[in-house]
């Protein structure tokens, strides 16, 4: 099935500098924000502390839960609705007690304000300072060993140059999905390292496709620059492309739209990275390719 002739000329290689000045300008607007944010908003699993969920069978009022909870002693905490207006989640930074004693004395404390009986205890979760570090640590380190694995992977299968190529659209794709994060004050837990790794496979998955027409075209180079085999090469899988990121996306869209404040985040990862692995596939990959190749013909 094909959407697109691949007989196009879309000149992709002469819109090289406006791809990269777009990346350039999502990349520092996002690293900014995390720089001065004071970094990423870590959630539970890597910044440790506790979290409690609750339901009320009316929507409560935000102020009144605060008040209600300083005569508790959990700290400093963060209140939050939690896709409905019914469901609240408080983040505290600490509690020296069980999960069933923090939940009950939370709800306890909330009885001044609210009936008891309007209030279900939904979910408690505690994780220590210094496992959330380890958990942390080892997010970080999965990443940077599937990228290794790539580079050895693309390196074996095609040339050094197209595992480079590879690896910075791929780190493209990271920091603009992250920095997308740092903007809209998400949180970076367990989860997004999933959804990560997740747009990391896709992207590459679509860089290679567009890597194995680039090679076959050079065997029969003749006269053509390397420009024009690589305009070739993408206009060529262009259909494949668009089709596969098209039927990703509608998943995505309506995982975001209707799958739940629980995945809520997961597919608002997924729903940048698909769109920014793709735009990378064609335009960041090539763009070092060209690189490549102008220094060694220098």
């Amino acid at each position: 099935m094909k959407i697109i002739n691949s007989d196009t000329h879309i000149d992709f290689m002469g819109k090289i500098k406006m791809a990269l000045a777009i990346s350039g300008i999502l990349i520092l607007v996002g690293m900014g924000s995390v720089i001065f944010s004071g970094g990423l908003k870590y959630g539970i699993d890597f910044s440790g502390g506790t979290l409690i969920q609750l339901q009320f069978k009316t929507a409560p009022n935000i102020d009144e839960i605060r008040d209600g909870l300083k005569s508790v002693g959990l700290g400093e905490s963060t209140i939050q609705e939690f896709g409905s207006k019914r469901d609240i989640l408080i983040r505290v930074q600490r509690s020296e007690e069980k999960l069933e004693a923090v939940g009950s004395k939370v709800r306890d404390s909330l009885g001044a304000k609210f009936n008891k009986e309007d209030i279900t205890v939904a979910r408690v979760e505690m994780v220590g300072p210094k496992v959330g570090r380890d958990l942390r640590e080892k997010a970080m380190l999965s990443i940077v060993y599937a990228i290794i694995g790539i580079v050895l992977y693309i390196s074996w299968r095609f040339e050094l140059q197209y595992a480079i190529a590879a690896i910075i659209a791929l780190v493209h794709d990271v920091l603009v999905t992250m920095g997308a994060f740092s903007l809209l004050d998400k949180e970076f837990t367990l989860v997004i390292v999933a959804a990560f790794l997740t747009i990391i496979g896709y992207s590459l998955n679509d860089t290679i496709v567009v890597f194995d027409r680039i090679r076959e075209n050079l065997r029969r180079k003749g006269k053509n620059t390397l420009e024009d085999i690589i305009n070739a090469s993408i206009n060529q899988t262009l259909s494949r492309t668009l089709l596969t990121s098209g039927t990703t996306l509608l998943v995505v869209i309506a995982l975001f739209l209707f799958g739940g404040e629980i995945i809520h985040d997961f597919s608002f990862a997924l729903l940048v990275g698909v769109i920014i692995g793709t735009y990378s596939s064609i335009f960041i990959a090539s763009v070092f390719l060209v690189y490549w190749h102008s220094r060694k013909t220098a």
